[in-house]
């Protein structure tokens, strides 16, 4: 007689299941999509005619499309996991994705429809991620993963910033959005690399986890949030010395220096899933330093941004959905054949677009070329291989 327990029930469509499942596909491919996009604008060829033009649209879906969309997606998938309490699910996350496809269709193709509106919908979809996390953090008390909270309504604030600078016409309050917005996602990956990059090391390795030193851990968020605290004075029109700023940011490039040196990444050369992991956290001090230049005006800020955003913030994303894509469907963890040459190219993305493009500006076209056609070969080869997993029932018949 069988006396397991019943599974619990889900829902039947395996999309559904769980959050990572639609928001790690969608995004991937749309992801790839914006950059052909972009490519083709770059060649001459305009392909769309979105709200706010291309650049706008650029900048604000590679950050709220693409980059908020893995993060809801971990987020409301890991907030389970931390509670032990059902996230959202069924229909109710259905109708998520479904706020968050119909912005990108609604910008994309904006067909005479008014700015508010436009603006209304694609506002709507980080506080209500913020919400569903923030009713399962404080129903199981876990409050010390209530942070994530703030930061994601602080990343809806600064989406609203790129609105209002886009239909009043203030580049600045756009520029600053944008740069509140990279900041911010790069905080969540300071905070949640610190959780999961030496744990899964130390597991990979077999030796114990090295012990965290609370003075350099406080210093690393604190100094962090000094950062965004400073970039949202700026965005709310607050003179912020230039020195000030990048003072901070150096004190926080060095303590995540200092932190990443710790995790024994160098043993983890055989194992892309988690030197992906380390070097895309590298990514996160080298982009700051570089911010800190920039702010005494060795190149331009926006070198320093895709630094951020794609060495440290894209790259981390693909490896982590790599991983957490078997993990949650019931399947070995392992890298899957060309997952580590994906993650190469989104490294040398990241390089051809940051230092090597500060160093030989008269490149230009080439990096630009290059960096595009990396990153949709990378996120082509996590679709071709995660496709079908994302889209299917958990291997082991749990629940998922």
């Amino acid at each position: 007689m069988n006396t397991s327990p019943p599974a619990p029930r889900q829902p039947r469509l395996p999309l559904a299941r769980l959050a990572f499942r639609p928001f790690f596909l969608l995004a991937s491919l749309f992801s790839v999509l914006a950059m052909v996009v972009w490519f083709a604008f770059w060649h001459g060829d305009i392909l769309l005619r979105p709200h706010g033009g291309l650049m706008w649209w650029h900048q604000h879906e590679m950050i709220f499309g693409f980059g908020a969309a893995v993060v809801v997606g971990f987020l409301l998938t890991a907030v389970q996991n931390w509670t032990g309490k059902k996230s959202v699910s069924g229909a109710p996350l259905l109708g998520l994705v479904a706020l968050w496809l119909a912005a990108r269709l609604a910008l994309a193709f904006p067909v005479g429809l008014p700015a508010w509106l436009l603006m209304t919908l694609d506002l709507a979809f980080l506080p209500l991620a913020a919400l569903v996390m923030a009713r399962l953090v404080v129903a199981a008390k876990l409050w010390r993963n209530l942070m994530f909270v703030p930061v994601l309504l602080l990343l809806a604030g600064a989406n609203l910033a790129m609105h209002l600078g886009v239909t009043q016409g203030k580049l600045a309050l756009i520029r600053e959005g944008a740069y509140l917005a990279v900041l911010l996602i790069a905080v969540l990956m300071v905070l949640l690399g610190g959780r999961v990059i030496p744990f899964f090391t130390s597991r990979k390795l077999g030796r114990p986890q090295p012990a965290p030193i609370l003075l350099l851990e406080k210093v690393t968020v604190l100094s962090m949030a000094a950062v965004v605290l400073l970039q949202l004075a700026a965005l709310l029109g607050v003179t912020v010395p230039g020195v000030l700023l990048a003072a901070v940011m150096l004190v926080a490039a060095a303590a995540s220096l200092v932190r990443l040196a710790r995790w024994e990444g160098h043993l983890t050369l055989r194992e892309p899933l988690l030197w992906g992991l380390h070097l895309s956290y590298a990514f996160v001090p080298l982009g700051l330093a570089m911010w800190a230049m920039a702010l005494f005006g060795a190149f331009r800020v926006e070198l320093a941004v895709h630094a951020l955003a794609i060495g440290g913030i894209a790259a981390m994303m693909l490896a982590m959905m790599a991983r957490v894509s078997l993990g949650h469907t019931g399947r070995e963890i392992r890298t899957l054949p060309g997952i580590g040459v994906g993650l190469g190219l989104m490294f040398a993305a990241a390089l051809l677009r940051a230092p090597i493009l500060a160093m030989f500006p008269q490149i230009t076209h080439w990096t630009y070329n290059l960096s595009i056609i990396f990153w949709c070969i990378a996120y082509l080869i996590f679709l071709f291989h995660y496709t079908l997993p994302l889209l299917s029932a958990r291997v082991d018949g749990q629940e998922g």
